[in-house]
């Protein structure tokens, strides 16, 4: 049985995420941890499905993301580390072409994502500890990233 990506998201109940993609959250623990943005629960997750044809927009967490693929087709996530590297990684279960199928973006990383195949999703789990709080959210405009990262004007034009 294949299930499509509005199938998903009907399934999942996934709502629109302002970052682009879909999302639901799934779970924020009830043990609580203060950091420098202040309480926080010990960690929160979600699921997130992206379709392709859509992105999810340069952003920046100040927590760890782990990511971990769930179904659908390979997610690329798009880096600018904090010293102004870019990487990407691919999420998904096909080893042999370099993807792996758990990863963490480290806090204060600018990151977004993608899908590369036509006609299709990626389904993942996003786990965050401390746990997410819009407010520790920062979502970035592309005049700001072109400001500060020229370097990497290609990626920054496809994920602002």
């Amino acid at each position: 049985m294949t299930v499509n990506a509005q199938e998903w998201i009907d399934y999942l109940q996934l709502k629109p995420h302002p970052e682009g993609g879909f999302y639901t959250s799934t779970y924020r623990s009830d043990f609580t941890t203060v950091c420098a943005q202040g309480e926080r629960p010990l960690y929160t997750s979600i699921y997130f499905l992206l379709r392709s044809g859509e992105v999810s927009h340069f952003h920046r967490l100040q927590s760890d993301e782990i990511w971990y693929f769930h179904g659908g087709s390979s997610l690329t996530v798009h880096m600018i580390m904090p010293d102004g590297r870019y990487e990407q990684i691919a999420l998904g279960l096909a080893i042999d072409k370099g993807e792996v199928p758990q990863f963490n973006v480290p806090k204060n990383t600018i990151f977004g994502s993608s899908v590369q195949a036509e006609n299709t999703f990626s389904l993942v789990g996003c786990m965050v500890s401390p746990g997410f709080d819009f407010a520790d959210f920062e979502l970035f405009d592309q005049d700001e990233m072109l400001a500060e990262y020229p370097q990497h004007e290609e990626i920054i034009k496809k994920l602002t």
